[in-house]
């Protein structure tokens, strides 16, 4: 293996770092006893703030952390499997520029492509994700995300390769970089999961090639197919020494670290190691089959289906689009409001970003207001009347669309007009006895007594 025949060289750059070659004391105290998203924040924590190195600036960077001996740059686009390399750049000479093919200059590659952040910082020049590679592959690579390529349409010098996805999960266009630094790529991924944390849920919605891997959400992160292939990464091509001086080196400027390669087992306690199965379907549906409500504040019982049926972590969490159509429990108990379509979503609580849904059409409720439920909110004085009587309905959450009195015979015998929030009816026309006050709205009735 390359890293292997390099070894002379790992000793002259270790002499260079002995300076911060170890980890900090203390540095990953606030990861003890830690796992799963907890431990993932926690390190975010840790490492969030870092000291941001101007875009420009990073030339110079390369010169410490990306050092070939002697003034090499050590691209991971055009340096072999075996240590060799078509050609090789000078630090400081051969600056893209302009270029043609392969080997005549090098520039500045974001291994998680600018794009899918809009050009944003600090991650536009954060050490960790950029790295000096052959500008020609470069452009080759594109915005395009890194993963496994079944059918290559171009082969760069060093064996990289672009084109189709050969993962299951995608069937877009890739770039695949060779075995011996496949890991390298891997932990920078992760780390840019980890100290972007609190940005990576909108980063899908930039690029439609970030939307195939970044699963929309600030937990795993990544979509389960691109999961499964950074672990396999990870432990194809583990933590190098080149990896171990680069990460000491971006410290001494940047003042923080990839967690990921000073421990290579928090990969495991926070994304499985391909122990957890993450969720890759879920499936929503109305008890019976049934996608409507037409009660007034009728309700359904939603029902979702998690594949596959040995996920690590089934649970899932119920939310509606529309709550002002429709509310659901954390059970998943939907209750009509108002009418018009709702959907209902169930989102996995596993990080996969996973979700489920069902568009309910919810129907004859009105403006969503039991008019039946209003009884307590309607005055009615005095009882007994004597030559009017007062209906006092500034408490009521809707206005009734009529008012009448009847008697006890179920006659109408008077129609309230010009309906308002306090009505006063004159009621000196009437006989001594038992009447009755009316109001209805949408077919339906709040009924008192009063007599006079």
């Amino acid at each position: 293996m390359f890293k292997k025949i390099f070894s002379f060289l790992v000793i002259v750059q270790l002499l260079h770092f002995l300076s911060f070659a170890q980890i900090p004391a203390g540095y990953y105290d606030v990861a003890n006893g830690l796992s799963g998203l907890t431990l993932k924040t926690a390190l975010y924590n840790k490492i969030k703030g870092h000291t941001v190195v101007s875009y420009g600036g990073l030339y110079t960077s390369y010169q410490t952390t990306d050092n070939l001996p002697p003034n090499k740059v050590w691209d991971m686009y055009s340096i072999k499997a075996d240590g060799t390399a078509n050609y090789f750049f000078t630090h400081g000479n051969n600056q893209c520029g302009s270029y043609s093919g392969e080997g005549d200059c090098y520039n500045r590659e974001h291994s998680t492509p600018a794009s899918w952040f809009n050009d944003a910082t600090p991650m536009y020049s954060d050490l960790f994700n950029v790295y000096p590679t052959d500008g020609y592959v470069n452009n080759r690579r594109s915005n395009y995300p890194q993963a496994k390529v079944g059918n290559a349409t171009w082969t760069s010098s060093n064996g990289s390769k672009l084109g189709s996805c050969g993962a299951a999960g995608y069937a877009g266009t890739v770039f695949e970089p060779i075995d011996s630094f496949k890991g390298d790529f891997a932990r920078t991924f992760l780390y840019m999961a980890t100290r972007y944390e609190n940005l990576v849920a909108n980063w899908p919605s930039n690029s439609t090639e970030c939307a195939a891997v970044y699963a929309g959400n600030n937990g795993l992160t990544f979509k389960p197919w691109y999961v499964t292939m950074l672990l396999s990464w990870c432990a194809l091509d583990p933590v190098s020494q080149k990896e171990i001086n680069r990460n000491n080196a971006v410290y001494a400027i940047q003042h923080n670290r990839n967690p990921y390669i000073d421990h290579p087992e928090y990969i495991t306690l926070i994304w499985g190691g391909g122990a957890n199965v993450m969720v890759n379907s879920i499936t929503v549906s109305g008890q019976g089959g049934n996608t409507s409500i037409s009660t007034i504040n009728g309700s359904l019982q939603m029902l979702a289906s998690v594949l596959p049926s040995n996920a690590t972590n089934s649970t899932f969490t119920w939310s509606v689009k529309n709550p002002n159509i429709g509310t659901i429990s954390s059970t998943g108990l939907l209750t009509a409001i108002s009418n018009g379509l709702d959907t209902v979503v169930a989102t996995a609580n596993d990080g996969s970003g996973v979700i489920g849904y069902k568009v309910i059409t919810i129907t004859n409720q009105g403006n969503g207001i039991n008019f039946a439920n209003q009884y307590n909110n309607i005055n009615i004085f005095p009882n007994p009347a004597d030559n009017e009587i007062n209906i006092d309905y500034r408490n009521l959450k809707i206005q009734p669309e009529s008012v009448y009195i009847s008697d006890t015979r179920g006659r109408k015998i008077k129609n309230v007009s010009n309906i308002t929030e306090f009505q006063r009816i004159d009621i000196s026309d009437l006989e001594k006895g038992l009447y009755f006050v009316t109001l209805s709205f949408e077919g339906q009735h709040l009924t008192y007594k009063f007599v006079k």
